[in-house]
C-alpha cells in the first residue's frame, strides 16, 4: 500500500512523518488508528488536522495533538511541507 508520506521511525514507538506539500488531496483520507497516537508538528504552514464530528484545526508548529485511539481523522493539505512526529502509545 502507498502512503502519502515518508516515515522513518527515531525511537522505540516515535516516528517522524513528512507529508509534500504537492501530495494529491485525495490521497489525504479519513483513517483511523489502532492506538492512541501524540503529534507534534515539528514543521509545516497551513496544515489541518480534524477528527471525527470536529471541525478542521490549524496545526501548529511545535504544538502536540492527542488522537484517540480508533477516532476517525484526517490531515487537510497546507502550504509547505508537513513534518510531524508521532508517539504511539
Amino acid at each position: 500500500m502507498n502512503f502519502p508520506f515518508t516515515e522513518k521511525q527515531i525511537g522505540k514507538k516515535i516516528f517522524l512523518r513528512e507529508f509534500k506539500k504537492d501530495v494529491v488531496s485525495d490521497e489525504l483520507i479519513w483513517h483511523m488508528d489502532r492506538e492512541d497516537r501524540y503529534v507534534k508538528v515539528v514543521s509545516g504552514k497551513g496544515w489541518e488536522l480534524q477528527l471525527d464530528n470536529k471541525l478542521p484545526e490549524i496545526m501548529m508548529e511545535g504544538k502536540v495533538y492527542f488522537i484517540p485511539s480508533y477516532t476517525y481523522h484526517r490531515v487537510i493539505k497546507g502550504d509547505t511541507n508537513l513534518i510531524v512526529e508521532i508517539k504511539k502509545c
